[in-house]
This record gives structure tokens, C-alpha cells and sequence, in this order.
């Protein structure tokens, strides 16, 4: 009888054991999951952040800026819900919200003109946090928290902003390349920034009156290059011309 006892006590106290141990992996488990979904939250919420820091480059529209703040708000609660005991998600949240009812009540309007840094870096750099922006937005829009015609809008913005960096960059090192008599160079990236100018599906103003500067400068280039071409035959011409004559010129007599 107590052997029968003993033995139960112990298998009980497997069971239990097992039971505990099966526990306590569920709940290492599900810290795990939570601390990965953390950490995605974290690094979609700092991409966010990035984006919107980089508006002072890159001119936003309400909607953009209320888009934006939206996926913050939304980020941050996620994460409070994982982590409800911290104190700087809750004060971040607080004062995200305050930005949204600002922004709803801001009705100004933005500016299309976009400054672009000397730099090359600089420029990709922007032209990264551009394409960013975009996605985002396509994102926002297939969650249903962006209407399609502020994407089709702002999506065209953008889309100019980066033709924009690209056609600019592209003029620049050809200025650059004239100017260091690197004819050729430089009418590739006149050619190039042609190019990109005219398979943009948009027509406005800049457009039109770059691909009038590029034409121009394109011709003039041409012109340059005629004209060297010119000069160096007629200078071949004249050596070829000389040496005939060198060749047979009547022998002096010594």
C-alpha cells in the first residue's frame, strides 16, 4: 500500500515537473514572439520617423504629414499593447495624437519646389527617403488608411521630386565635365538627363523648359565638337602638308 502510494507521489511529481516545464517554455515562447514583434515595431516606427524627419528636404503635403503621424500612432499603440508598463511610450503616444488634431486643422499649402543638397550622397540619400515614401504610401493605401486619390496625387509629386534629383544630377556633371573640356562626358549626361525628361508621363513646366536648356546645351556641344574635329584635320592636313614638302624639297648640296 505505501509502496503503491510512493509510487504515485512520484509519478505526480513527473507530471507536475513535465507540466511546469511545459509552461514555462509556452511562456518563454510567447516573450520570445513578443520581444520579435517588439523589435519589428520598433524598426517600422523608426523608418517612419526617418521619413518624417527628412520632410524639411523634401516638401510634404497635409495629407503625407497626417498619413505619417497616423502610422505612428497606430506603431506606438501596438507596441504599448506589448509593453503596456513603459512610461515613454505612453507620453509619445500623447503627444503624437496632440499632432494629428493640429494637423487636421492645418489647411496650408505646399510647396513644389524641392532644394537639392551640392553633394551626390546627399542627393541619393533623398532620393532613398523619396522612394521610401512612396512605398509607404502604396501600404498605407492597401490597408485602407490612405484615399486612392491622395495616392495617385502625391505619388505624382513624388515621382517629379525624384525626375527632379535625377535630371539635376545629370546637368550637373555635365556642367562639371564641360568645364573641365571633357566634351565627351558631358554630353552623356546631358543625353542621359534628355532622356529621362522625356520619358516622364508628366508635362509641366520644368519639364519643358529643361529639355529646352539640355537641347540647347546639346547643340552647343555638338557644335564644339564639329569644329574640334575641324581644327584637328585641317592641323593633320598642314603636318601632312609640311612633311610632303620636307620629303621633296630639292636636296642641298653641300
Amino acid at each position: 500500500m505505501v509502496f503503491s502510494l510512493i509510487i504515485t507521489l512520484i509519478l505526480a511529481l513527473v507530471i507536475i515537473a513535465i507540466t511546469v516545464n511545459v509552461v514555462q517554455q509556452h511562456k518563454e515562447k510567447i516573450q520570445k514572439l513578443k520581444r520579435a514583434e517588439f523589435t519589428k515595431l520598433r524598426h517600422a516606427l523608426e523608418e517612419t520617423e526617418e521619413i518624417l524627419f527628412n520632410s524639411t528636404n523634401v516638401p510634404m503635403s497635409n495629407g503625407i504629414a497626417l498619413m505619417l503621424m497616423r502610422r505612428v500612432s497606430y506603431l506606438l499603440k501596438a507596441m504599448k499593447q506589448l509593453e503596456p508598463d513603459q512610461r515613454e511610450l505612453r507620453q509619445r503616444l500623447e503627444d503624437t495624437e496632440n499632432r494629428i488634431e493640429e494637423l487636421k486643422n492645418n489647411t496650408g499649402a505646399v510647396a513644389d519646389n524641392i532644394s537639392l543638397p551640392d553633394d551626390d550622397q546627399q542627393c541619393i540619400a533623398m532620393f532613398k527617403a523619396i522612394k521610401k515614401l512612396r512605398t509607404m504610401l502604396r501600404a498605407e493605401h492597401a490597408r485602407g488608411k490612405v484615399e486612392t486619390q491622395l495616392v495617385v496625387d502625391e505619388d505624382a509629386r513624388l515621382d517629379l521630386f525624384q525626375l527632379r534629383i535625377t535630371v539635376e544630377t545629370q546637368i550637373k556633371r555635365g556642367k562639371s565635365a564641360l568645364t573641365n573640356n571633357m566634351i565627351g562626358s558631358s554630353r552623356q549626361y546631358y543625353e542621359k538627363a534628355l532622356k529621362l525628361l522625356a520619358a516622364s508621363n508628366q508635362q509641366n513646366d520644368y519639364i519643358s523648359q529643361r529639355q529646352a536648356e539640355v537641347q540647347q546645351q546639346l547643340a552647343e556641344i555638338t557644335a564644339a565638337l564639329k569644329s574640334g574635329n575641324a581644327k584637328d584635320a585641317a592641323d593633320r592636313n598642314d603636318k601632312d602638308n609640311k612633311d610632303l614638302d620636307e620629303l621633296f624639297a630639292p636636296k642641298k648640296k653641300w
